[in-house]
């Protein structure tokens, strides 16, 4: 299930970093990043839906929902939004962060947004796979340390 995420959200998306790799935690953030401050997680967790949407995807394991991963985008200037999205290591390459794109796509165009961005390291092929299989108009620039994403909403 794709859905939005909530503030109550906050010690279930601390568990799903606690469940993924250094590797990946080091793809999301451009660095070796496993602890959080109360105030980084607020903002995680506290979104507005205008400036700052935040999805979670959830399943149902053991008879309990968990998260295994989350995708969001934060609008940097009118029209334009970076995107990022992070899946725990059990759960990749199963169309999760295809799933998010897509709803946060959707939401940014309702949204009168014309454009996403991102910065993926270039090793990660799996995230570069979702953004060119994204239907989306593409355009990608390739910098020192980091591939820069244009994804065209319009």
């Amino acid at each position: 299930m794709i859905r939005s995420v909530r503030p109550e959200d906050r010690t279930s998306l601390l568990a799903a970093v606690g469940r993924t790799s250094d590797q990946s935690l080091y793809r999301r953030f451009f660095g070796f990043k496993r602890d959080f401050t109360d105030r980084e997680v607020d903002f995680y967790v506290n979104v507005d839906f205008v400036d700052h949407v935040a999805l979670v995807a959830e399943l149902e394991e053991d008879g309990r929902h968990v998260i295994v991963g989350g995708g969001r985008y934060i609008v940097v200037r009118p029209g334009e939004a970076e995107v990022a999205f992070a899946i725990d290591d059990d759960h990749q390459g199963q169309g999760i962060g295809t799933a998010l794109m897509h709803h946060l796509v959707d939401m940014a165009r309702h949204a009168g947004l014309k454009q996403l961005i991102a910065d993926v390291l270039p090793e990660n092929t799996a995230m570069l796979k979702v953004f060119a299989g994204s239907g989306l108009k593409t355009l990608t620039r390739r910098e020192p340390g980091a591939t820069h994403i244009v994804l065209q909403l319009q």
